[in-house]
């Protein structure tokens, strides 16, 4: 397999008007990142080292986001919608020296595996000219048949085109086939439209390589992973499929997950072992959750990196920039941005930390803010090991609280706080003797 080169085409020109969005279909997200690259992430997985798109027009930015996927991606354009071989042939240019494996996927069938795929490819290694991808199902009504014959792949019809008998078989056709790259330009011009749709079939390439007495198989794959998107409710449906799957793999590589259905990973969550993690915690992209951390109930996580035996929560949101060292807290109703928390450090309840970096084993106290951002421009606080910051303060960056200091309780803190010192900014308090109760005397006369 290593020896083999490989392109995945991927169809992605779908309009999706079912799913009444401005945006391309395939653009839509699962577990925060569009279908069409969770395809190209599959691909690439599988060793397909050289990656063709096709697409509408004025699909652009189909394009852009595949490229930060893989970045020598190639874009073709396809300005008639003619069947999806027609589709295919719209890359024709990159099929003149082919590869000697070529996958065919669709950009709005997301879940389609990498294994599924290497599979696909070692049936190619084996001999296979063609390879396609099919699904048992209790409901085959709209999809095409897999017409199978001692082994061998005889047809794929599709169901406006086949008979009586062909409609009672249940193995259907998932679109995604794999070609000998030496075979299939030559099978792609031979197709023609001669059917009900008047469309050009990638389907008839099969019966075509039958004729050549070319070698063709069909492989099962589970009908949930080959299922494809046309609406918002089939949308939602993939989205479920893929937290199952998500919540499933982490249970088994050791991470607790209290009330699994209530938890939501993005496609690139990260976890080590041994986490604990509650009901109602959401993964936004881009986190990493090392060893023995434990996410309490309600937590929002998106761009944060939590180290090993950190306690977040209840109720508190990592924004991306968030970075929390070995054994930090971050309390319930807390919001940590763009900020590290170095090792046993703590931010209690009701807190903002923003731009800032909080040193080992600091207090935090509840209700304490740093107060980052002047309407133009954001600013750094700093706050050194040993610290301790008093209830309701609030930070005035840019500012530093040296390390050792402490911080009275209901301080606007705008100066630097020298090491080992106490920085107050509050009023004498004064207390005027009898006032509340001729006050309240003179409210009951009233």
């Amino acid at each position: 397999m290593t020896l083999r080169s490989c392109q995945a085409i991927i169809l992605a020109a779908g309009q999706g008007t079912r799913m009444k969005s401005s945006k391309p279909k395939v653009l839509h997200e699962v577990a925060h990142l569009p279908m069409v690259c969770h395809v190209a992430k599959s691909a690439l997985g599988a060793g397909c080292d050289q990656l063709s798109l096709v697409v509408g027009p004025d699909m652009e930015q189909v394009h852009d986001s595949v490229k930060k996927i893989h970045s020598n991606i190639v874009a073709h354009s396809q300005i008639e919608r003619l069947g999806t071989a027609h589709a295919v042939l719209a890359a024709q240019a990159d099929l003149l020296d082919p590869c000697d494996d070529v996958i065919i996927l669709y950009g709005d069938t997301p879940l389609v595996r990498t294994e599924t795929i290497e599979q696909m490819r070692k049936n190619l290694a084996g001999g296979a000219d063609i390879v396609v991808l099919g699904f048992k199902t209790e409901t085959p009504g709209p999809y095409g048949r897999l017409l199978e014959k001692d082994g061998q792949l005889v047809a794929i019809r599709e169901a406006k085109d086949a008979s009586p008998d062909e409609l009672k078989v249940n193995f259907c056709n998932a679109g995604i086939m794999a070609f000998a790259g030496g075979s299939i330009l030559d099978l792609l011009k031979a197709i023609d439209n001669n059917n009900a749709q008047e469309e050009y079939y990638l389907t008839d390439a099969v019966e075509l390589a039958n004729a050549r007495s070319l070698s063709v198989v069909a492989l099962e794959a589970d009908e949930v992973e080959v299922q494809g998107v046309n609406s918002r409710a089939e949308l939602a449906k993939v989205e479920e499929t893929f937290q199952i799957n998500a919540r499933s793999k982490a249970m088994a590589q050791g991470v607790t997950l209290t009330s699994p259905q209530s938890v939501f990973f993005a496609h690139d969550t990260k976890l080590g072992k041994d986490i604990v993690i509650e009901p109602n915690v959401i993964f936004g992209p881009g986190v990493e959750v090392s060893d023995n951390a434990t996410i309490r109930a309600f937590c929002h996580l998106e761009g944060a990196k939590v180290a090993s035996d950190c306690v977040i929560g209840p109720y508190a949101r990592l924004r991306p920039g968030a970075d929390l060292k070995e054994k930090a807290k971050v309390g319930n109703f807390c919001e940590v941005k763009k900020s590290v928390i170095e090792e046993g450090a703590k931010v209690n309840h009701l807190s903002y930390i923003g731009d800032a970096h909080v040193g080992a084993k600091a207090n935090i106290g509840a209700g304490t803010i740093t107060c980052n951002y002047d309407g133009f421009n954001k600013f750094k606080t700093t706050i050194g090991e040993g610290a301790f910051i008093g209830s309701n303060t609030s930070l005035v960056a840019p500012v530093t609280v040296e390390e050792g200091a402490n911080v009275g309780a209901g301080s606007v803190i705008t100066k630097t706080v020298e090491a080992g010192a106490l920085g107050l900014t509050r009023a004498k308090q004064v207390s005027l003797a009898n006032w509340a109760t001729r006050f309240r005397a003179k409210q009951a006369k009233d």
